[in-house]
């Protein structure tokens, strides 16, 4: 890594990522770019490249900038064993990095952490240990065992050689997508967008780097028009791979010179974007993963015109997760409404409201008989529903239907 730099400028080279890219190589799937005629013409852009992270190994970047940094440790680093702090995707990379170099490793993250994470880092042979309600616990905690037990410990995000394997997905978009002008990266601590921004920087520096955070964790732009690294007292966001408080000095320091603006995605913008990659591009992401997209198709980042690369950096979620996560999104897409309806000749009108809904075109997600309140009539059956459809007019057109059928009324609905 470049020494005796600036505080101030980047503290890694193109020729830093290069040789990560060396290091890394038999090791790191080079995953694909997969264009989007459909989110392209949503996004104005003349192209969109999905950068898919999600089907690396480990299910996300992570696992870059883990062996990277894990294959430069030295002989004395390893024997002590590694000990890392993560959300969940960092774990993994750890955990791998150590199956693959025959180092033991110990992950701290917080409660907040997906079970399919932890079974997975779990698997690969890793000691797992939940602490701390956010992120910043789990990392105050994984530094103190360190600094107790001399462990060698493998920051997330704030390390030069960490940086620079993340930033071999930098390499991969130049070579892939040759004619990008922005690309949208998330940002948790940083380390993504610092390596990727530095290669494209180096690369072309027409090339706009930007970054996207939740609303509920948004730090990054508050930081780099300050010129000084501002930490939030809380984070607030169902994109828990991202929920961080803060950048660190290495990641400021980089992302403050390579980093062209960053935007800001509520949660249900994720929520739409993770269901928009399921259902057009066939992919799963994680809410940290498809948090770019929701920027992409937002109104804060104008890419009329553009070559846009979206990297899409995990798909660890639990399928319960993604599930509910697609039904908030279809919610924001105005393609789902719930409705609670009474029912006279119980069960005998189910078969009516079921051949209606269908016959209308739409999908009967939930249908369950609801806990009777004293507002509901003592001769009706009340049942909750829930109908997939094309938009509000549709599903409009469907609870009309229901209400105009003998023995149903409807209390309540979610679209008018």
């Amino acid at each position: 890594m470049t020494e005796g730099s600036d505080p101030d400028e980047p503290r890694i080279t193109l020729a830093d990522v290069e040789d990560a890219q060396a290091r890394i190589a038999d090791v790191v799937h080079r995953t694909p770019l997969d264009t989007s005629r459909t989110f392209a013409e949503m996004s104005g852009a003349a192209a969109v490249g999905l950068k898919l992270e999600n089907i690396q190994r480990t299910g996300s970047f992570k696992i870059r900038g883990a062996y990277n940094k894990m294959a430069q440790l030295s002989d004395a680093e390893r024997e002590a064993g590694v000990i890392a702090s993560s959300a969940g995707n960092h774990a993994q990379g750890v955990a791998l990095a150590g199956d693959l170099l025959d180092i033991d490793t110990t992950i701290v993250v917080p409660e907040v952490t997906p079970a399919a994470k932890i079974e997975a880092t779990r698997g690969y042979g890793a000691e797992v240990i939940v602490e701390g309600d956010i992120y910043e616990r789990s990392y105050e905690y994984a530094t103190e065992r360190a600094a107790e037990t001399g462990e060698t410990f493998v920051h997330p995000f704030d390390d030069a050689a960490i940086v620079a394997g993340q930033g071999t997905i930098g390499l991969e978009l130049c070579e892939q997508f040759p004619e990008i002008d922005t690309v949208l990266v998330a940002i948790g601590g940083g380390g993504l967008i610092s390596g990727i921004g530095t290669v494209l920087n180096a690369a072309d520096s027409e090339t706009r780097v930007i970054g996207v955070q939740p609303e509920g964790a948004a730090h990054a732009k508050p930081s780099l028009e300050a010129g000084e690294i501002r930490e939030l007292p809380a984070v607030d966001t169902v994109a828990e791979g991202i929920a961080d408080t803060r950048m660190l000095e290495t990641t400021f320091a980089i992302a403050h010179e390579v980093v062209d603006d960053v935007v800001s995605v509520s949660d249900r913008e994720i929520a739409a974007a993770v269901t928009l990659l399921a259902e057009r591009a066939k992919t799963i992401a994680e809410s940290a993963g498809a948090t770019p997209l929701a920027a992409a198709l937002s109104d804060d980042v104008d890419l009329e015109g553009e070559h846009v690369g979206v990297v899409i950096s995990g798909g660890n979620v639990n399928l319960t997760d993604h599930a509910e996560l697609t039904r908030t999104g279809l919610c924001e897409l105005e393609r789902y409404a719930e409705a609670r309806l009474a029912l006279e000749g119980w069960p005998a009108t189910v078969g009516d409201v079921v051949e209606t809904v269908e016959s209308r075109g739409a999908e009967l997600d939930v249908f369950e008989r609801a806990r009777r309140t004293g507002v509901d009539e003592p001769n009706r059956t009340p049942v909750t529903i829930g109908l997939e459809g094309s938009g509000p007019e549709h599903l409009t057109g469907v609870l009309d239907a229901l209400a105009g059928l003998e023995g149903v009324s409807i209390i309540e609905r979610s679209v008018e």
